[in-house]
């Protein structure tokens, strides 16, 4: 279970999301706060593994806590609760687990909860964000959403479930920072080990099957991706 703090200068605000939250079997201690300064002295006082901050309070914001407890060994996570979706690419830049939108959804607040645990039971490379620009609106995604990513030139194209979402980060710079989730298989391509579903081999060709996508593995990659499989649930068929 985590221990948490909800922290908003409106009392109602507080008192509603202090009440879906204890309702989660997960969340253990709810600690409230209605100012910053609050905020920061039950981290003091109490074991605390989750912030759930209102971006816009008096004094001290949600981002000037966030960038507060930044420099700590280890850090409680950060999920924003907000009406203002100005803010949700600075809040990422802070690294922030979550980033959840007023009014709350119960369903949407138990996602975030699940993103924490992740993060406590030290799965944070799943529960990753990663900024997208969608039709020129700043959104966020799951890393762990994401199937495979596909080459642009400059830029990489990272595939989900959802859609497909384009970064101006190169295929190469993204093969180095998630070597530990992605395999590349392809000087175009790389893949989400988890989301891997088969692999094929015939007549002197390898493919890979993810979200539904059969993608190409090229004769220099193979080794390492048949390495890389031993320790995973997918075996070449």
């Amino acid at each position: 279970m985590i221990n948490v703090v909800v922290a908003d200068d409106e009392l109602p605000a507080v008192e509603e999301l202090a009440y879906l939250l204890a309702r989660d079997p997960r969340v253990g201690t709810v600690h409230r706060a209605l100012s910053g300064a609050q905020a920061l002295r039950a981290l003091q006082e109490h074991d605390v593994d989750a912030l759930f901050l209102d971006i816009h309070m008096p004094a001290l914001s949600g981002l000037d806590i966030a960038r507060a407890i930044a420099g700590q060994e280890r850090p409680p996570a950060v999920v924003f609760v907000t009406a203002d979706e100005a803010q949700a690419l600075e809040a990422f830049e802070l690294a922030a687990v979550d980033y959840v939108l007023k009014p709350i959804r119960p369903e949407r607040l138990a996602e975030s909860v699940r993103r924490v645990c992740d993060i406590v039971e030290g799965s944070a490379a799943e529960s990753e964000l990663v900024t997208v620009d969608q039709g020129g609106v700043t959104r966020m995604i799951r890393r762990a959403d994401i199937t495979h990513v596909q080459a642009h030139g400059d830029y990489a194209r990272l595939h989900t479930a959802e859609g497909s979402y384009l970064i101006r980060i190169p295929l190469s710079d993204l093969e180095q920072q998630w070597a530990q989730s992605f395999v590349r298989i392809h000087r175009s391509y790389l893949v989400a080990m988890d989301h891997i579903e088969r692999v094929r081999l015939q007549a002197g060709r390898a493919t890979v099957a993810t979200g539904g996508t059969e993608l190409p593995v090229s004769r220099r990659a193979l080794p390492y991706l048949r390495e890389r499989l031993r320790s995973h649930r997918v075996r070449p068929s």
